[in-house]
């Protein structure tokens, strides 16, 4: 077999990177919700954990002394079924909030929508900090 000597076929690279996306700024009135309910369930993440209720978090799963800290109610190991239900109730609320209202849920609340939002932005700040250094 012989060797092609084209200088045409000598210089192709062997790997080509691809070109880089960006996404589209966007504008408007959905936009601008969007963006206000990230920074609220952003907020919201972040606040939560030392939300006070009588004295101790609101939200705590105490597991070294079996106890649960929900809003000020105290639940037991023994008291597992009343938590179960509260989680099956929470759980068929999801689902049936989400087949009436799925692309509200998508669009704006949805913890991937909200982190994508929030590290777009993180993104372009530090695109616009290396352009302008």
């Amino acid at each position: 077999m012989a060797k092609s000597t084209s200088p045409a076929a000598d210089s192709l690279p062997v790997y080509q990177s691809a070109e880089k996306i960006y996404p589209r700024e966007m504008s408007g009135r959905y936009a601008t919700f969007s963006r206000w309910s990230t920074i609220v369930l952003l907020g919201l993440f972040y606040a939560v954990p030392w939300l006070l209720w009588d004295g101790r978090q609101a939200f705590l799963f105490d597991l070294p002394e079996r106890k649960f800290y929900l809003l000020g109610l105290t639940l037991w190991p023994q008291d597992f079924p009343f938590l179960a239900l509260l989680l099956i109730i929470a759980a068929i609320s999801l689902f049936f909030f989400t087949a009436l209202l799925g692309r509200v849920w998508c669009g704006f609340a949805c913890p991937q929508t909200v982190w994508t939002e929030a590290f777009i932005w993180i993104e372009q700040w530090t695109r616009v900090r290396v352009r302008s250094a």
